[in-house]
């Protein structure tokens, strides 16, 4: 049996009908214990990464874990979390990490997730981490004024970043959970081309058939609106990766293709499966 926490997120979702396809029981983990999808072999679990004695239940005879932090997960007792894990025998273990855990190791929004990794590599379980940089998905950010007022309003116009596809992350780490020869490694994951807030805008609207205005906003501006949504430590990493990538942020891996046996899903790819999203 597999867990997988986060089930019902942009990438948790996929994994866990990944997993189900595969012919896996899964235990799909959320706060509020719904199933992703009407599947025979998953169950929801309602469970808080917060209260780590929670996921007692969930763990109960797990073979392995997939483990998405909110945030950060500074805020976390991520060392409990691991430990119930391998106290309910789950002998393996995928973190979703970040590329920023190795290139912003001692920043505020990132030097969680680098003591995670290093936790999760010291449990003695084996392990697989996945470290993704920025992801297609975050342009449904947009969808409210490209709905209103066709429009997509976002910092750093020109500043180009290979943005991964949340569908290829999910398949990689089912096969990092199921498969043999995953142990140890670690994945870089992007997409097969570096897109600028911009040239995205340019996509979506060719996807979605209307011209679409790019507002370019200021950093301030981008701040004001992300603090809604992120604390603001992650708000500050996430804007210097977004605004001033390092060149490893902006390299192009072909870790996914290398597992996948396929190249990455492009951000087109992305916009045409999620096109419903971006229209009334």
């Amino acid at each position: 049996m597999i867990v997988v926490t986060g089930a019902t997120g942009n990438i948790g979702r996929p994994l866990v009908a990944e997993l189900a396809r595969r012919g896996h029981d899964v235990t799909a983990v959320s706060r509020a214990g719904l199933a992703p999808l009407d599947h025979r072999l998953v169950r929801g679990v309602r469970a808080d990464l917060a209260e780590p004695e929670g996921l007692h239940a969930a763990v109960d005879g797990a073979d392995a874990l997939f483990l998405l932090v909110p945030g950060s997960g500074g805020h976390l007792d991520t060392e409990r979390i691991i430990g119930i894990a391998a106290e309910a025998g789950v002998r393996r273990i995928v973190l979703l990490s970040s590329l920023g855990a190795v290139t912003r190791a001692g920043s505020a929004s990132h030097a969680p997730l680098a003591e995670l990794e290093k936790r999760v590599q010291g449990s003695g379980l084996e392990w697989t981490l996945l470290r993704p940089a920025d992801f297609a998905s975050n342009a449904l950010a947009w969808v409210p004024t490209i709905r209103s007022e066709r429009a997509v309003h976002a910092p750093f116009g020109d500043v180009a970043l290979p943005a991964v596809d949340p569908l290829d992350i999910a398949e990689v780490a089912a096969a990092a959970l199921v498969d043999t020869g995953h142990g140890g490694r670690s994945y870089v994951l992007t997409g097969p081309a570096a897109l600028s807030p911009r040239e995205r805008t340019g996509v979506l609207a060719e996807v979605l058939g209307v011209p679409i205005a790019f507002v370019e906003q200021t950093r301030d501006e981008a701040r004001a609106d992300m603090v809604a949504y992120m604390p603001e430590p992650v708000v500050e990493g996430t804007l210097g990766i977004l605004g001033e990538p390092t060149p490893q942020e902006q390299q192009i891996s072909l870790d996914i293709e290398n597992v996948l046996g396929r190249p990455a899903h492009t951000f087109a790819d992305w916009a045409r499966r999620n096109m419903g999203s971006f229209t009334v």
